[in-house]
């Protein structure tokens, strides 16, 4: 099975996640830290649809400024091209596996998809 992890390290919940990851075995995992090489507004938009939820579910409001910018009121596309201009608005970790799309918070959310 393919799976690609939309990851921070700086974060416990992506950490943990990743982890779940490399222990499965015969995995073709992917690795993307996204605030080195964020998405772009059409891959984010394809990972929330996939995953069941809009742009501004996907947005991390904990220590950015989403809130202060109106975010989690704006348009999709103001969404997800913020996120792509500052992707630390990115909520992590998104996981993609050909069975789907999850935002693992918690991290359990990723058993849902392998």
């Amino acid at each position: 099975m393919k799976a690609t992890i939309w990851h921070n390290p700086g974060c416990s919940t992506s950490r943990k996640t990743l982890a779940m990851l490399q222990e499965i075995p015969g995995i073709d995992l992917t690795v993307v830290e996204y605030l080195k090489t964020p998405p772009s507004a059409e891959k984010l938009a394809q990972l929330y649809r996939d995953a069941g939820i809009t742009p501004q579910q996907g947005l991390r409001t904990r220590n950015t400024d989403a809130i202060e910018r109106g975010l989690p009121q704006a348009d999709d596309a103001t969404v997800l091209a913020a996120m792509v201009e500052t992707p630390v608005l990115i909520e992590r970790p998104l996981v993609e596996t050909d069975k789907g799309v999850r935002l693992c918070r918690p991290q359990e959310r990723v058993s849902e998809i392998i």
